[in-house]
């Protein structure tokens, strides 16, 4: 009756969930066969139930007004006539170097929702397990994975999934959701799971791409594909001049003539779509690609085309019957099939340069479960033919967030009038130095950043950033050189520091702290506070004689503790650990990073929990504006940080 009554609150029954909790009031002391049954247990959970049910019923009659006020905000107000999906805050040019890019055509602030676009395909991330060691005594294997906990199509995390009836795969979060991947395109791909599983996430996705245009009208690809071979495209890289216009039109000089030409991707109205016309003129750059990889993804698609001609692909994808499969299965009644090949292989080069990550947060924490952290972990893998627009800089003025399939660009910082949006396509300036992000851009993505970011670094020669220099034993200064480093302060008290050390030297210190700090984590998770704690404290003493105050591993340590301190009721020396903690990631990552705001959301709960309300309010309101930045108000973090703030300010009405 318990769990009834837990689920009956959890699916928002309430008045079931009254009746139930009151009949297991009722019935349980007159039961005797509880007699041993742990019953201060029971009168626990019953009382925090009916706390949860009052809870709800309070909500109604204000939740849902602030949360419709809120997502007004979500809208992109007035509707771009030039860009679907996007704000009218955001026009498309042509720029000669660097192609189609997306810039403001008027100031925008900081939170400002610029693209909030649904994936054209998406495509579930299997996961990577170990593999299983075999013998007469192994278990059954009970390891769980995105794809046991995420629709399938639709990307919802699901704990009681719907399983696809014909592989062992695909699981959804609906009968629904079942059929309309069915229809669209699972049909397909379900006797194909094992051989995708296989070939791979952008092999999935290049074949989806064609089923779902496939479904709607196989002849589009071959028009595509027929005007992508017979005439001439304008590519960024050309040395013809391009005049910047935001009609969607650009203008190229054609034996001396001015020659008006679309942007690819536009219609003939200058109109860019969230369409596969769009996502077909997503650059392959195939000039880029190396033989080898060329040569991979024609035998993927390759392989592909085999397995649907055998499957009878032409008979289904143009819904022929059954009696018609064994002879539509014929190479020679499947003409389409090479074109389909044709199509499948351009997306296969074009996912390289164009993929995005799907991405959502999944919270970690203590056992008990009082402070959570969170870590960002790729769900999948889609195509966003408006998102895919955006050029990349290493210090970017956006940022993205997820909800299911649909993903939201929002300016981080204020974007003048004029001024390109940009957003980071991994490497950042906060996380790696300037020639790890350049080789990265270049091997990947087939161009030289020249950013502001690497501009300055590249130019000014800045030394290795705080968050990873080494600090000088005697007087704590910045220690500066190659292969042998010098204490970087040429005083130290009346004489000169002379310190200095071999680079090599520090790097192993560092490597061995790093694994004593690895060791400390492990007991920490396995709830060995105590011993975790002598740990950390010994890292700490030996991380600050020669690493800087603003080093990762510091920041680690620090967090470590505030974890360890608070699973113990330590608030107080938890928030002091914490707050040390966010002074590393300010450094790193800067006073408005989504980091940061993860870091402040943690310092909340602190706060909150040992009820120091002034610190915790204060706390609460900073975390809410810089997560504002880069997440809705449909974010989880955010809607706790409300409710603790609402909590706060019902005891403590004078506040």
């Amino acid at each position: 009756m318990l769990r009834k009554a837990e689920c009956l609150v959890a699916l928002g029954r309430l008045q079931e969930a009254r009746q139930t909790i009151s009949d297991l009031e009722r019935n349980f002391p007159a039961s005797p066969t509880l007699a041993d049954f742990p019953s201060q247990s029971v009168q626990r959970n019953l009382h925090h139930l009916k706390m949860k049910v009052q809870e709800k019923e309070n909500l109604p009659e204000t939740f849902p007004a602030a949360l419709a006020k809120t997502l007004e905000g979500v809208d992109l107000g007035e509707e771009n006539k030039q860009l679907s999906n996007a704000s009218s805050s955001v026009g498309l040019c042509m720029d000669p170097l660097k192609g189609r890019c997306l810039v403001a055509t008027r100031e925008i602030l900081p939170g400002e929702p610029l693209v909030k676009e649904g994936a054209f395909v998406s495509v579930l991330n299997p996961g990577e397990l170990p593999p299983l060691h075999h013998s007469l005594d192994s278990k059954w294997d009970t390891r769980v994975t995105n794809g046991d906990l995420y629709c399938h199509r639709c990307l919802k995390h699901t704990l009681a999934t719907v399983p696809c009836d014909g592989c062992s795969y695909a699981k959804y979060c609906s009968q629904e959701c079942l059929q309309q991947a069915w229809e669209l395109y699972h049909r397909i791909e379900c006797p194909l799971g094992g051989l995708l599983l296989t070939l791979g996430v952008f092999c999935h996705i290049a074949l989806r791409l064609t089923l779902l245009v496939g479904f709607e009208d196989v002849s589009k690809i071959r028009k595509l594909c027929d005007e992508v071979s017979n005439k001439d495209i304008y590519l960024p890289e050309s040395n013809s001049r391009v005049k910047t216009l935001n009609s969607g039109l650009g203008e190229i000089e054609k034996n001396g003539k001015i020659v008006e030409t679309p942007i690819p991707g536009c219609d003939v109205n200058g109109k860019y779509e969230s369409n596969y016309q769009a996502v077909f003129n997503l650059l392959p750059h195939t000039e880029n690609h190396s033989p080898e990889h060329k040569f991979l993804c024609a035998l993927c698609v390759s392989a592909l085309c085999r397995q649907l001609e055998a499957a009878s692909f032409q008979a289904v994808a143009t819904g022929a019957d059954s009696s018609r499969l064994k002879a539509a299965a014929a190479p020679e009644l499947c003409p389409d099939v090479t074109v389909w090949g044709v199509a499948m292989l351009r997306h296969m080069l074009q996912l390289q340069c164009n993929a995005q990550a799907i991405t959502t947060i999944q919270h970690t924490g203590s056992k008990e479960g009082i402070v959570t952290g969170s870590r960002q972990v790729r769900l999948a893998t889609g195509i966003f033919p408006v998102i895919s627009l955006l050029n990349h800089s290493c210090s970017p003025n956006t940022s993205v967030s997820f909800i299911s399939t649909v993903a939201t660009i929002r300016a981080s910082q204020r974007i003048g009038k004029g001024q390109e949006i940009v957003h980071c396509y991994g490497p950042h300036k906060s996380r790696m130095g300037v020639a790890e992000r350049q080789q990265k851009l270049r091997s990947q993505y087939f161009f030289d950043c020249t950013c502001p970011a690497c501009h300055t670094e590249v130019h000014e020669m800045a030394a290795r950033p705080r968050w990873e220099a080494f600090c000088c034993n005697s007087c704590r200064a910045p220690m500066q050189g190659d292969d042998v480093l010098s204490c970087g302060r040429r005083s130290c008290g009346r004489r000169g520091c002379a310190e200095s050390v071999r680079r090599d030297h520090l790097a192993s210190r560092l490597q061995d702290l790093q694994q004593q700090v690895g060791m400390a984590q492990k007991l920490l998770s396995d709830g060995e506070l105590e011993p975790a704690i002598q740990q950390l404290l010994g890292c700490q003493r030996d991380a600050e004689s020669f690493l800087s105050a603003e080093h990762t591993v510091l920041g680690e340590i620090e967090d470590g503790l505030a974890q360890a301190c608070a699973a113990l009721g330590d608030w107080q020396k938890s928030a002091t650990h914490l707050q040390n903690s966010l002074r590393v990631v300010e450094a790193r990552h800067g006073p408005s990073s989504v980091e940061m705001g993860h870091e402040l959301f943690k310092l909340a709960q602190i706060f909150f929990n040992g009820f120091a309300v002034p610190e915790a309010l204060s706390t609460i309101r900073k975390a809410e504006e810089v997560l504002s930045l880069h997440c809705g108000p449909w974010d989880d973090e955010i809607q706790e940080l409300q409710k603790m703030k609402s909590c706060l300010l019902d005891l403590t009405p004078s506040l």
